[in-house]
């Protein structure tokens, strides 16, 4: 409301990624070599996860409503999924289709408060492809990550993204004219603004980075169907809003759905580590 939202992306991501290469330089993770092998990959990381999605993501906004963003958005996970399977060699197995179709029903139920007649009423528009462009470039931004930081450290992938991706940001908000607004922002702003430097831009994208490292880029975009139940929670603990039964339902659904994706996959590997090694007994 007090700044145009490139600018306010720029404001967001340059602090961000100057936090987060100092952080890099402290813990020694800057490698040289393999941030020159992957630098065509980092480029595009940033242009797809920092610059292109929060682009097509602000503008798709000021055209479409919430709802209709949410619903497509909330289609990322099985896209990411696919995309691993067909290109990262990622393997495809029953529980995870079935874990992805029924936290995607999940999510649905959660953002139309299991209103039929809310998703029949839905019209789409420019905004709507705007956020199709979104997706696309988060589903890419996930796929190129599980490539890079095979190289370069979750940490330093963060670090480079965000500063490559700000600066991006920052030449298109020249045409924007905001930041002589900037200065000029309140206490409640700037306090908004370091939240999300520090939690949801330095903390958040190093933790998901770090996931698709360590789990894949399937198993780690199930997820981002918890966003909505979140959002839900945080709204009923700090806003007073109501929560029906149904959408308590559809987050059910969401949490079985995301058990079926990773935790039963992991808990079936240890049963079977248990049972080779009574056998070995």
């Amino acid at each position: 409301t007090e700044i145009p939202p490139i600018t306010a992306s720029a404001v967001r991501f340059v602090p961000a990624g100057i936090i987060l290469l100092a952080l890099t330089f402290v813990k020694g993770r800057i490698e040289f070599k393999a941030i020159k092998k992957q630098w065509v990959g980092l480029v595009l990381m940033a242009l797809t996860g920092i610059f292109g999605y929060n682009m097509f993501f602000f503008f798709g906004l000021e055209l479409t409503s919430a709802i209709n963003g949410s619903l497509i958005m909330a289609t990322s996970p099985v896209f990411i999924t696919l995309g691993a399977v067909l290109f990262l060699g990622e393997k495809w197995n029953r529980a995870l289709g079935f874990g992805l179709l029924l936290s995607l029903i999940g999510v649905i139920v959660v953002i139309s408060k299991g209103s039929v007649s809310t998703l029949l009423q839905l019209t789409f528009n420019l905004g709507d492809l705007l956020f199709i462009g979104g997706l696309l470039c988060w589903v890419a931004h996930g796929l190129l990550g599980r490539i890079v930081m095979k190289d370069v450290s979750p940490l330093g992938t963060t670090a480079i993204t965000k500063l490559t991706g700000a600066l991006m940001a920052s030449l298109i908000s020249l045409f924007e004219s905001g930041w002589g607004g900037v200065l000029a922002m309140s206490t409640q702003a700037w306090l908004e603004m370091t939240f999300m430097i520090v939690c949801s831009s330095v903390i958040a994208f190093f933790l998901w980075n770090q996931g698709i490292q360590k789990i894949g880029a399937s198993q780690a975009s199930i997820y981002m169907n918890l966003v909505p139940i979140c959002t839900a929670l945080i709204a009923v603990l700090l806003y007073g809003s109501q929560i029906t039964f149904v959408q308590i339902f559809g987050m059910m659904m969401v949490i079985i759905g995301v058990y079926f994706v990773t935790l039963h996959r992991n808990l079936m590997k240890k049963r079977n580590k248990v049972h080779k090694w009574r056998e070995v007994q």
